[in-house]
């Protein structure tokens, strides 16, 4: 058996007993594989949250700011770039807001690393332990169609769909087969109603968070 470095337990137990990302009110993710709508859908739920007169910030795609190549070009440096970014614009938009949407989760952004470099074991112990973060992941489905031309994006379907294939399979096995947040996919036949689906969602999270806010207030 491999013997783990020095420290290794001690990191590991410290991640298991502690709140990621300082107790954040709520965060959505929107997860699944690239084309299939999720940016647009991301910028209508918050706009409906807006109109509900919530305080609600945006986190976008970071993969598109990255300085390395992306899609099946990527590399090991490029994809830890896109997972430490991505966990660093959700803390950021965590202090600006109490609620918090996200244009993917560190789990879909992870699976371009294990569709070319293998799964990364020392990685996913502080994956896993950043999933704990996430209140709600709303799975985008793909759509029987081509992928929207943008220049950014790979148009390659199957590439899309292995992508769509590995974050099943993560999300079907250890550490990621028992996540605290639950996970609900989209019906890919009533598109025209996801955003008001997943505010419907939302609603209920965001009344519990806004009441253990108040009796947290209350306690001090």
């Amino acid at each position: 058996m491999e013997r783990c470095k020095p420290g290794f337990h001690n990191f590991a137990s410290m991640l298991e007993q502690n709140d990621p990302d300082g107790g954040r009110d709520l965060k959505v993710a929107l997860i699944g594989t690239h084309g299939v709508g999720k940016t647009t859908l991301v910028y209508e739920v918050c706009s409906l949250l807006k109109k509900a007169h919530h305080n609600v910030e945006l986190v976008t795609e970071v993969a598109r700011q990255s300085p390395f190549p992306v899609n099946a070009e990527t590399t090991l440096a490029g994809q830890l770039w896109i997972l430490h970014q991505q966990i660093a614009a959700e803390l950021e938009a965590s202090l600006r807001a109490p609620i918090v949407i996200t244009d993917r989760s560190v789990l879909d952004n992870y699976c371009y690393l294990v569709n070319k470099f293998a799964r990364q074991p020392q990685l996913e112990t502080w994956l896993a332990w950043w999933m704990t973060s996430y209140s709600l992941l709303v799975g985008v489905p793909t759509l029987q169609e081509e992928i929207p031309r943008d220049g950014f994006r790979s148009e390659d379907r199957a590439f899309q769909l292995r992508i769509h294939n590995l974050l099943n399979e993560l999300l079907s096995s250890p550490p990621f087969n028992n996540l605290s947040a639950p996970i609900i996919w989209l019906d890919a036949e009533k598109r025209s109603n996801w955003a008001a689906r997943i505010v419907s969602l939302t609603a209920p999270l965001i009344d519990s968070s806004t009441s253990t806010t108040l009796r947290n207030r209350a306690a001090r």
